[in-house]
């Protein structure tokens, strides 16, 4: 995964961006009918259950709008929320709060969504030793806070993007010329780039993993829409020599299955693209 500085270069440009997206020239709906010196008050209120995201994320906002923001912080992220919850109160200036307002709800309402899906998630896989990974199917522009609404909820992340971790996919191996071929001119690539990044290799069926196996320095191996058979023999072969994950069309139905085959990792697409967000609302006091 990506350093720490970077991940808050990340969140530095998303509410860079968000804000010029949405803000432009300026908030004339509010700098219409509010004076410049109004001061007031409003509460982020929940109006559904689950896990709260992006508090953290919020009060990073309301210090790029306005430093002077005060926020005061009822609920945690990671916390579980139902209906009338009150997750923080912010005061100070009326315009600064109504310019932060849409993106401070955009990425919360999004962000505990994702949380509250992977918490679920993560419930199904308790008693196994299976843990619960992300993938890039992210929203364009706001990866960094979906990925990070995924630890919220207690799941792990994938790679952040193509440039922090190898993943040798079946085009990758085709156009390469085989599975052999693919790991060998990986392996040189990175010494002559002197780059140190983990080599994650995906496999079709059981004669790839063996295959795979046959070459060293391989830190995981994916399993593509194996069935629960193959996957427990997959896991068996693949032994302690690395890691193992399993990944293609799993679901809430599936996932406890797959899990009990022995997987070390099982990826889901659906923590990030298939969700529903949250219903939570701004509101003055």
């Amino acid at each position: 995964m990506i350093s720490e500085a970077q991940f808050k270069t990340e969140l530095d440009l998303i509410i860079k961006n968000a804000i010029r997206e949405d803000v432009g020239d300026g908030d004339h709906s509010s700098l219409a009918c509010i004076p410049s010196t109004a001061s007031g008050k409003a509460k982020l209120l929940v109006k559904d259950s689950g896990i709260i995201a992006g508090v953290a994320f919020a009060k990073q906002v309301f210090e790029y709008v306005d430093s002077s923001l005060e926020i005061e912080t009822l609920i945690n992220d990671g916390d579980t929320v139902k209906f009338g919850d009150v997750v923080f109160y912010v005061s100070g200036s009326s315009q600064s709060i109504l310019k932060a307002e849409r993106l401070v709800l955009n990425a919360m309402q999004r962000m505990s969504a994702i949380a509250t899906k992977t918490n679920y998630y993560v419930k199904l896989l308790e008693g196994t030793k299976t843990k619960i990974l992300d993938t890039r199917k992210t929203t364009p522009g706001i990866r960094a806070i979906e990925k990070w609404a995924v630890k919220i909820g207690g799941g792990e992340n994938h790679r952040f993007a193509l440039y922090d971790m190898i993943m040798l996919k079946d085009n990758h191996i085709d156009f390469a010329g085989g599975i052999t071929k693919a790991i060998e001119k990986t392996q040189e690539y990175l010494k002559t780039a002197n780059k140190d990044l983990k080599i994650i290799v995906e496999a079709r069926d059981l004669n790839e993993v063996k295959i795979i196996l046959q070459s060293p320095g391989i830190y995981r191996i994916l399993l593509d829409n194996f069935n629960y058979e193959d996957t427990k023999k997959a896991v068996q072969l693949i032994g302690d020599q690395c890691l193992s994950e399993s990944s293609g069309g799993i679901t809430e139905n599936t996932i406890r299955k797959y899990a009990e085959c022995g997987v070390d990792f099982i990826s889901s697409g659906a923590l990030t693209h298939s969700i529903y967000n949250m219903d939570l609302s701004l509101k003055a006091v």
